[in-house]
């Protein structure tokens, strides 16, 4: 019975012969490795060592008569060494420099939020009544000209239009226009050097950001092709790579830097490069210095002993306290200027970046309220765009073409 159920056994197979194995030392002895041959490189000329040595040579010579700087950490933020790339100054994006006269002032300033208003008011034909004044206060403090200057303005307009002075509104608007040049004109005050002093000491000062540095290089430039002899004093010794920029304008315009390593007494630079200043009777010394928030009292203090140290060796220095302002701020610059004026005695304004999102009213507010002489504006990043303060071209190309005088 069990031998019935039991299963036939299949018939024996042979069993396939497995391949032959070898080891990883017998196949690379049976496989030779092919061959590769090298790549050719040029041999190195005496043409790379004569550009390396005069790389070096250019390079000391631009440092000559500059305190040397420590070596800082490639992520500091330093200026890049190739500082004979148009870029380390001027962003490769940057808009070709503004045209002369007022033609560069309205093509700049044109996108404004003071000419963007007056000019759709001017699109139109308006009313001479009371609607009109009122547009055109609503105007003036949306370009941040402030509520004094504005009622002032706003209410000379109302008296002269009581007294039937205007025939229609665009008579009116042209009165606008001489109210707002009348108000710049006392203001606009170019800065002079005095020739007998020796060095002539500009102080620059502001708050973080405003473009002191950049400032500063224009301004060598431009004293530069006047013909007097330059020095800048490296003071902004807190941001990273503030002193690397100074020295790439500096080699620019072929002007002497002084200056120390990264957080050294920017008192003791100034001290240091007036008195090389007066040893080699340089005519002007412009003397950086680090952006500080207006309401921090100890770093406003340092200002104040600038002048002091400066005062020791010159009782007339600085002869001119240059204050940067940012063009976009607004009506804080009222409270910036005040703090300023009150540490460091401000003797010039300078207003930058009036060709970007600037609503230009803040410049009639510093003008009403502190009279302090506008020196300078800002109207692009290139060094020609840095323009002496014009009141009338800065007014013309804030309102609509057809009322520029």
């Amino acid at each position: 019975m069990l031998s019935f159920f039991r299963r036939k056994k299949a018939p024996d197979t042979a069993t396939p012969a497995k391949p032959p194995q070898f080891s990883a030392e017998e196949l690379t002895s049976a496989v030779p490795p092919p061959e590769v041959q090298a790549p050719e490189y040029p041999t190195p000329s005496g043409d790379l060592d004569d550009a390396a040595a005069a790389a070096a040579t250019a390079a000391d010579d631009a440092t000559a008569g500059t305190v040397a700087l420590p070596a800082e950490p490639a992520d500091a933020g330093a200026v890049p060494a190739a500082a004979d790339s148009d870029a380390v100054l001027i962003p490769a994006n940057a808009a070709p420099a503004a045209a002369a006269g007022k033609s560069g002032w309205r093509d700049r300033l044109r996108n404004s939020a003071f000419a963007r208003s007056f000019g759709g008011l001017f699109s139109r034909n308006p009313r001479l009544d009371d609607d009109l004044l009122d547009e055109i206060e609503t105007a003036l403090l949306t370009a941040d000209v402030g509520v004094p200057a504005t009622t002032a303005l706003v209410e000379d307009l109302r008296k002269r239009m009581k007294a039937r002075e205007f025939a229609d509104a665009r008579a009116l608007l042209a009165a606008l226009r001489a109210d707002l040049v009348a108000l710049l004109q006392p203001v606009a005050r170019p800065l002079l050097i005095d020739g007998d002093a020796k060095p002539f000491v500009i102080l620059t000062v502001g708050v973080n950001g405003v473009g002191k540095t950049t400032t500063i290089g224009k301004l060598a430039k431009r004293f530069k092709e006047q013909g007097h002899s330059l020095m800048l004093a490296a003071g902004d010794t807190f941001r990273a790579a503030a002193v690397a920029q100074l020295q790439v304008w500096g080699e620019r315009n072929g002007v002497t830097v002084v200056a120390q390593g990264q957080n050294a007494d920017a008192a003791s630079v100034a001290f240091d490069a007036l008195q090389a200043g007066k040893a080699r009777g340089t005519s002007v010394l412009i003397a950086d210095t680090a952006g500080r928030l207006h309401t921090q009292a100890g770093l406003m203090n340092e200002l104040g002993k600038i002048r002091r140290v400066l005062g020791k060796l010159d009782p007339a220095a600085p002869h001119e306290v240059l204050m940067v302002i940012d063009g976009t701020t607004g009506q804080n610059a009222l409270s910036q200027l005040r703090q300023f004026h009150a540490t460091a005695g401000v003797t010039g304004l300078v207003v930058t970046k009036l060709d970007g999102t600037a609503k230009g009213g803040v410049v009639f507010a510093l003008a009403r309220e502190f009279g302090i002489p506008i020196r300078f504006a800002g109207i692009g990043e290139r060094p020609e765009d840095l323009r002496v303060f014009d009141p009338e071209a800065f007014v013309d190309a804030l309102l609509p073409e057809a009322l520029g005088g």
